[in-house]
């Protein structure tokens, strides 16, 4: 089972740390757009904007952030970006109480915590390689999934329910908390972190900044695992704005069955992850790729048929829990092979490489989807969606490579 396996006290200080914050991310899910629309009275090409724009533009600022954080002990790297989304977030209660809070202020925090989370992202990843065991990799991803997909199914509840009672910042306050916290979490680890082991090259030389796609697209198994992840993940995100015109506008939902719609089914993330280990050692990874791969790209389509009434609530919901349990098993595989396959000085390099690719892919896909839905309707956008996605399981692997031979990295004094 993967929760009575110990991974040790570091570990669980990490888990925690990235608990709080994951937490903090659920109840604050979606509070930017409506502080927006009820604060600064922004209209739908803003609200856009602020929730495909944002990100990009945090994925171009995290370009030149990679080298940095690839030749710096991670713990520090990850403890000073909490900080930052602290301070960033913070600005948006603070602008708030004094009646200075505007539209462009939304933009540059949405931009700087989306940087800041690729760059913590891309550090987090090469600590954990350097904190466990290569054989408790996938137990460790397994456990940052199932932690990801219950905050999504709590969170976002719990923080519409906080904004009624107590005002539209009230769950900004609490996620820029949450980064506090889990700062504060990190810094309890006390790791005797070795430092960074430089291939030789300068860090800051302009080459540094593509290492991490060149060691993707130079490498068959992750390049065919990379177009696959931004198609999926990209259209699967297009599809969550026309949803919501389809059900909230056109069916009449009303917007406690849309929260449900999305919040209940993330419950099975808890599933799928939990399942991981046990299925990768069952039926073997590449197994894992090429099916559970395929079966989280063929229930999309579904969205297209969804109807008013209690039949369309539970389409949305099975479609949505069908999707979530093979993602929630799919992912933790994905992070491992990832890790396993790529070498102590790129990891952060290529894990920044893989997190702005698909928040750039998702911006484009969304921006596409709107820009059809407009042309035709919300209903034929999640058609075409769903018939592109289909063709994604193409792109996936049919065999694994065995890792490429690296020198022992430095690793953690008690990994």
């Amino acid at each position: 089972m993967v929760g009575r396996r110990s991974l040790g006290r570091r570990f669980g200080w990490l888990w925690a740390a990235y608990a709080v914050s994951a937490y903090g991310s659920g109840l604050g899910f979606g509070a930017l757009p409506l502080i927006a629309v009820l604060v600064c009275r922004a209209g739908p090409a803003e609200v856009s904007a602020l929730s495909a724009v944002g990100p990009a533009v945090g994925a171009l600022i995290a370009v030149p952030l990679a080298p940095w954080v690839e030749f710096r002990r991670k713990r520090p790297v990850m403890i000073v970006t909490d900080l930052a989304r602290f301070a960033v977030m913070a600005t948006i209660p603070v602008a708030y109480a004094f009646g200075r809070l505007g539209f462009v202020q939304l933009l540059v925090v949405s931009a700087l915590v989306a940087a800041a989370k690729i760059a913590f992202n891309a550090a987090g990843g090469a600590y954990l390689k350097a904190l466990v065991r290569p054989d408790d990799l996938l137990v460790a991803n397994a456990r940052f999934e199932s932690t990801n997909w219950s905050s999504i199914a709590v969170g976002p509840p719990l923080g519409g329910a906080a904004i009624g009672l107590f005002g539209p910042v009230t769950t900004v306050v609490a996620d820029a908390l949450s980064y506090l916290l889990s700062a504060l979490g990190l810094a309890a680890i006390h790791d005797r972190e070795g430092a960074p082991r430089s291939p030789g090259e300068s860090p800051v030389r302009a080459g540094a900044l593509l290492d991490g796609w060149r060691h993707i697209m130079g490498h068959p198994g992750l390049r065919a695992l990379y177009l696959n992840n931004l198609l999926v993940a990209g259209l699967i995100m297009a599809t969550e704005p026309l949803l919501a015109v389809l059900l909230l506008r056109q069916l009449g939902f009303p917007p406690w069955q849309y929260g449900l719609a999305f919040a209940a089914p993330c419950l099975g993330g808890l599933i799928g992850s939990r399942l991981a280990r046990r299925v990768v050692a069952r039926y073997g990874r590449p197994a894992v790729f090429r099916t559970v791969g395929t079966l989280r790209a063929i229930w999309l389509i579904g969205l297209a048929f969804v109807r008013p009434g209690v039949v369309g609530l539970v389409t949305v919901m099975a479609v949505e829990l069908a999707i979530i349990v093979n993602m929630s098993l799919y992912t933790p595989v994905l992070a491992t092979y990832r890790l396993e396959h790529t070498p102590g000085h790129l990891v952060a390099r290529t894990l920044t490489a893989w997190s702005i690719g698909q928040q750039v892919s998702i911006a484009i896909l969304t921006a596409l989807g709107g820009l059809l839905a407009d042309v035709t309707s919300p209903r034929t956008a999640l058609t075409v969606a769903g018939l592109l996605i289909l063709a994604t399981p193409l792109l996936l692997p049919r065999h694994e490579r065995t890792p490429r031979h690296e020198p022992e990295l430095p690793r953690s004094h008690h990994a």
